[in-house]
Order: structure tokens, then C-alpha cells, then sequence
């Protein structure tokens, strides 16, 4: 189990931790499943400003998304060993959804197939903030 992080104001990370997610190419997000079960994902992340984003590429068949979306108040990301309880918030808005594009194309812009994946319209809408908790 990694170590938590120092306490964050809330629905906001400090700075040191906006640094480490932008750099992270993936990362590992934590959820618990609809039947109780825990389970892992490795995804994308996406930093603009001062927010946290991820999307589903596989839309909403997602199983993270999905158990995100169920039970936004269970979710981690895990990091270099350590451990950030999150909040998952929509942000399927239209500047949101446009603004994340645009990051998964600055970030990942090398990735090809698996980009495109990201941009498609049934993706979209799996938009979510995560906020620190």
C-alpha cells in the first residue's frame, strides 16, 4: 500500500502534485466495483491548470468509469508508490471535453491509434475531474 499525500485544500492539489501527474505518462487508478470487488486500471491523465482529468477509452463500458461514476467517493490514483484518494466529478461540458482533447493531443501526441481512441466521440462524455478528497 503507498504512503497518502500531505492534506490538499479541498477540490484542489498542490502544485507538487499537479508536476508529478502531468509527467506521468499512465497512471493507476483504484475503484471499487458495482459487486464490492476492488479492482486497478492503468489509464491516461490529463493536467490542465490547476484540474486533474481522465476518460474512458473505452467509452462507458469502461469498468473503472463505470464504478467511478457509481461511487465517485472511492477512487485513488496511485503514483510512484503513493496513493491519492480522489473524487470523481463529470465534466462532460463542452468546454471541458475540449479543453481535455486538447491536452490528450499536447501529451500523447505520439501515440497514434491509442489517441484517436481517446477523441472519439463515444469517449467524450467519460470526462471526469478528479478532485483530491
Amino acid at each position: 500500500m503507498g504512503r497518502l499525500t500531505a492534506a490538499q485544500p479541498a477540490g484542489r492539489f498542490d502544485r507538487e502534485t499537479l508536476d508529478l501527474l502531468d509527467q506521468r505518462r499512465e497512471v493507476d487508478i483504484d475503484t471499487v466495483r458495482l459487486d464490492g470487488k476492488r479492482a486497478r486500471a492503468t489509464i491516461w491523465i490529463v493536467v490542465g491548470g490547476d484540474q486533474v482529468y481522465v476518460r474512458s477509452v473505452r467509452g462507458e463500458r469502461g469498468y473503472w468509469y463505470q464504478s467511478a461514476r457509481e461511487r465517485p467517493t472511492e477512487v485513488a490514483l496511485r503514483v510512484d508508490g503513493m496513493l491519492f484518494p480522489v473524487k470523481a466529478v463529470p465534466a462532460s461540458d463542452d468546454a471541458s471535453i475540449e479543453a481535455v482533447s486538447a491536452g490528450f493531443q499536447s501529451k500523447y501526441s505520439r501515440s497514434g491509434a491509442s489517441l484517436a481512441s481517446m477523441l472519439q466521440p463515444k469517449t467524450l462524455g467519460t470526462t471526469l475531474r478528479l478532485e483530491p478528497r
